[in-house]
């Protein structure tokens, strides 16, 4: 590899990766920070894609947090149940507007910590929402940025939190938030989870994955590419 400092590589692989993906952004529709908690919610276990089918309707009939709260939990599973889980993520959905109507005066808070004391929202929908609702910087650390940053050599930590503090070592913070969404957005369309596309990934030269594809190891012996 060209560059062999990790904070050298990540800053060109962020750079080579804001040429490939300019567009890159958070792939779930919304219009303010309610909608994107929300969204961020309902997208656990199931596709952003999945998700932007539902939220019109949800978001028509649900528009502030005093309609979640005083939801019917029927007919929220009713709109929800194309994307699995309905019940549970009704009863999220009733809570979050319950806490956010008791406490914050319906609106959604900016605190990580705040926002995950509501129910269903963990660190990683934390970050989302304040990174692209609010412009705080974060890196969302999901199984796409976790297994990306492991193939490249970035971090070879197991847990989500871990990741995240390797990662914020090796960039400046306003970077974090545009460098999740181009990982994200190059897991999704060439380093798949089971067959990655070296062959045609701008960043193989920096990538010790892509160096050892164009050596001819097959893609399943590489880390994190079975």
């Amino acid at each position: 590899m060209s560059d062999s400092s990790p904070v050298s590589r990540a800053s060109r692989i962020n750079e080579l990766l804001a040429r490939e993906y300019p567009d890159a952004e958070c792939e779930l529709d919304f219009t303010n920070p309610l909608e994107l908690l929300v969204a961020t919610v309902l997208s656990a276990q199931c596709t952003d894609a999945r998700v932007n089918q539902v939220t019109p309707e949800l978001f028509a009939k649900y528009p502030d947090a005093a309609h979640y709260a005083a939801a019917s939990r029927s007919d929220l599973e009713a709109i929800l149940r194309p994307l699995g889980f309905q019940r549970a993520k009704a009863g999220h959905l009733i809570g979050i507007g319950e806490k956010l109507m008791a406490d914050y005066g319906g609106e959604v808070p900016q605190g990580i910590k705040e926002l995950t004391e509501l129910p269903g929202v963990g660190r990683k929908t934390a970050l989302v929402v304040r990174g692209n609702a609010f412009g705080l910087p974060g890196l969302t650390v999901d199984t796409h940025f976790g297994r990306l940053m492991q193939r490249m050599g970035l971090s070879q930590s197991k847990t989500p939190l871990k990741i995240e503090k390797d990662i914020a070592e090796l960039l400046p913070e306003e970077e974090w938030t545009m460098f999740s969404h181009r990982i994200i957005f190059h897991g999704r369309r060439v380093c798949h989870s089971r067959k990655p596309e070296c062959e045609v990934c701008v960043v193989r030269k920096l990538c010790p994955t892509g160096v050892l594809a164009a050596q001819g190891v097959r893609k399943t012996d590489v880390r994190g590419g079975k």
